[in-house]
């Protein structure tokens, strides 16, 4: 799935992200084609694992417009959406795909264990493809607290099954990370979940808002939101979306560009 237009536990701990793996499949530096860091949870996805696992890449950042993007977009994604990976002429499109095609070529980007490996799989697939609710009412603006008017039934349920799915990874695999000691794939397709748990100020339970406030403090996850408040760009559907979904609304980005505080 992708956006249109709407770690180990020593880097958690020493604050800094690993240097670049430079092996053989990377010396040719991939690139990696996202949208605002504000909304595009989709880019969020590639981005922080690869930065997270010290996968050299080069960032190409194309903002959302306030109409169609993809036409634009079609310009290095042949789906008109992002993120898109190029590893030279090759285009690998859909957030899913290019972990994938990251994990032939890195070590890391799953859990080494069989079944943690499995179970990080389905996790991730599930995430990919479900939560709509959660998309539908949440969607990600890293930079904004809201208090929402309404919290129908379908998010609940949405919060419940992630507290659930949460729960079990931590626990069947025993570490800090869902799938174990170390960050891996499965946590950065989640990793827009802790951003919207943050901006919507909902706390699910201790272990589940522990496992968001360990996302959160993420090096990768620190820069992100970093470079998230100080965008110049606004998206209108995105703003208007949140707008009307919100009863109370803080905003701690900094102003766009030509616009007063």
């Amino acid at each position: 799935m992708q956006h249109t237009g709407m770690q180990g536990m020593g880097m958690q701990r020493t604050g800094q992200s690993p240097p670049p793996r430079q092996t053989g499949h990377n010396r040719r530096m991939y690139q990696l084609f996202i949208a605002n860091k504000n909304y595009s949870s989709w880019s969020l996805r590639p981005w922080v694992l690869m930065r997270s696992l010290g996968i050299a890449f080069e960032e190409r950042m194309e903002p959302f417009a306030d109409h169609d993007n993809a036409a634009n977009f079609r310009r290095f994604s042949p789906t008109g959406k992002v993120p898109c990976l190029h590893d030279g002429a090759l285009q690998v499109w859909d957030s899913l795909a290019i972990v994938e095609y990251l994990a032939e070529r890195h070590p890391g980007v799953w859990p080494g264990d069989p079944v943690a490996r499995a179970w990080a799989r389905s996790a991730t697939a599930e995430m990919h493809a479900g939560f709509g609710a959660l998309r539908e009412h949440c969607s990600m603006s890293v930079g904004q607290r809201i208090v929402l008017r309404e919290r129908p039934a379908a998010l609940e349920a949405d919060f419940v099954r992630l507290r659930e799915l949460w729960h079990q990874g931590l626990r069947r695999f025993g570490g800090e990370f869902l799938a174990g000691a170390s960050f891996t794939a499965v946590d950065a397709f989640f990793a827009p979940v802790a951003f919207r748990l943050q901006t919507y100020g909902i706390a699910l339970d201790p272990v589940a808002d522990a496992y968001a406030a360990r996302l959160l403090a993420l090096p990768a996850m620190r820069e992100w939101q970093s470079a998230a408040l100080v965008e110049p760009w606004r998206e209108r559907a995105h703003e208007e979306d949140l707008a009307s979904r919100a009863a109370s609304m803080e905003d701690l980005r900094s102003p766009p560009s030509g616009h007063a505080p």
